[in-house]
């Protein structure tokens, strides 16, 4: 007799799989779009001003030539060397040394937090050799480091939120034994992922602005250059044409070189996190786009089938044959502690159920359940937190 085909894995696998393609896809496409307009936008603003100093250039160097009857060829092998003694840090106006040792580490923590800002590189093989090797060990500790902090951020914040709420309680008179009853507020709330968001940019912000007021008097820069690389920096986009503490000399240079360290280290930090919690709300809206699309498509079977738990203990041995039912919904199910079903899913509200889990359990003061940290890490949050999670997930036990 042949064998009954199991329809509920059938049907759900396939959802499973088209969903992450889609997600994937619709990420890409806008990613693209993105950058396509960018490139559209600074090529209108940067080229007029590029071709106009190109002239300018070109008439300053015939004039000088002209003028003091120089050999043009000449003069453009002078000018030659002079960018290579540029690249190795030489430059008309005298700066700091390269590769004493205060230079050497402030070049190393530029690598490791992957700002690299280009001002200093190695020049000797052995030199390029070894930052390969120190940099694979240094940018992978650095990514930990951040993603450690982001939880500890994440904590704070959870505490922080829950003490305005309890007073908001208090002030509506909702607090001692009132609050513990069976409709409690205060247990049923949970901290908002939107307001961390908040928080984190007004911290960036305030830490961007606090650095461009020292850098606007320590470096000679406006005010709106200052901001301008303290985005750069702090997003480690690290362009390297605006580059502080690099002079010769400053006033009060020790406590100027601490100062800067200390705002860069800040500012990284704020900005690494912001811009995980700023991803979850992409996720969150692709899966709005994807959600609002299959609206005028046919309902998939799995809509409306009621919610399969699975059984206490039972992990899966194949990340490629989990399916939508068990595998996003009973994540969301860990990591949140409630039942999502696949309309939530659709809903948007696993891709919150891993910074939401934090924020809710650090705010309530509850105990992290033992299968979160069973392969040595906590469950976190972002990239760190995925690989994580999946890893726990396709784990067997023994």
């Amino acid at each position: 007799m042949p064998r009954r085909r199991d329809v509920s894995n059938s049907c759900c696998l396939p959802l499973h799989l088209k969903e992450d393609n889609a997600r994937f896809g619709l990420l890409a496409a806008l990613i693209l779009l993105y950058l396509l307009c960018g490139a559209v936008v600074f090529s209108a603003l940067e080229h007029p001003s590029e071709l106009q100093a190109h002239r300018r250039w070109d008439q300053q160097l015939a004039n000088f030539t002209e003028q003091n009857s120089i050999n043009l060829k000449s003069l453009h092998v002078l000018l030659k060397q002079y960018e290579e003694a540029s690249a190795a840090g030489i430059r008309v106006d005298k700066l700091r040394p390269r590769w004493d040792f205060s230079g050497a580490f402030y070049f190393v923590a530029t690598v490791v937090s992957t700002i690299g800002f280009g001002m200093t590189t190695p020049v000797t093989v052995a030199g390029k050799i070894f930052l390969i090797f120190y940099g694979l060990l240094g940018c992978a500790a650095t990514i930990l480091f951040f993603n450690l902090f982001l939880e500890r951020i994440i904590t704070m914040l959870a505490y922080i939120m829950r003490w305005c709420h309890e007073r908001q309680l208090r002030r509506s008179g909702v607090g001692g034994e009132e609050a513990r009853s069976e409709d409690d507020s205060l247990e049923g709330w949970k901290p908002s992922v939107y307001y961390v968001m908040l928080i984190l940019g007004i911290a960036a912000l305030l830490i961007a602005c606090s650095a461009s007021a020292l850098y606007s008097a320590m470096e000679d820069w406006d005010y709106f250059e200052s901001l301008y690389f303290c985005f750069v920096a702090f997003s480690t986009i690290g362009f390297g044409d605006v580059v502080s503490s690099q002079r010769e000399s400053y006033k009060a240079q020790e406590a100027y070189r601490l100062g800067n360290c200390l705002f860069i280290l800040m500012g990284v930090c704020c900005i690494y996190s912001l811009f995980n919690v700023i991803s979850i709300i992409i996720k969150q809206t692709l899966n709005w786009i994807l959600g609002k699309l299959d609206c005028s498509k046919a309902q998939c079977p799995c809509r409306g089938r009621p919610y399969r738990r699975r059984a206490p203990g039972k992990r899966f041995t194949n990340a490629s044959v989990e399916t939508v039912c068990d595998s996003e919904t009973d994540a969301g199910q860990r990591l949140s502690g409630e039942m999502i079903s696949v309309n939530d899913f659709m809903a948007n509200k696993v891709s919150l159920a891993i910074l939401q889990k934090q924020l809710s359990e650090t705010a309530h003061g509850n105990p992290r359940q033992s299968h979160v940290r069973q392969n040595g890490f906590s469950g976190g949050v972002g990239a760190f937190a995925i690989m994580n999670n999946r890893l726990q997930e396709t784990s067997v036990d023994r």
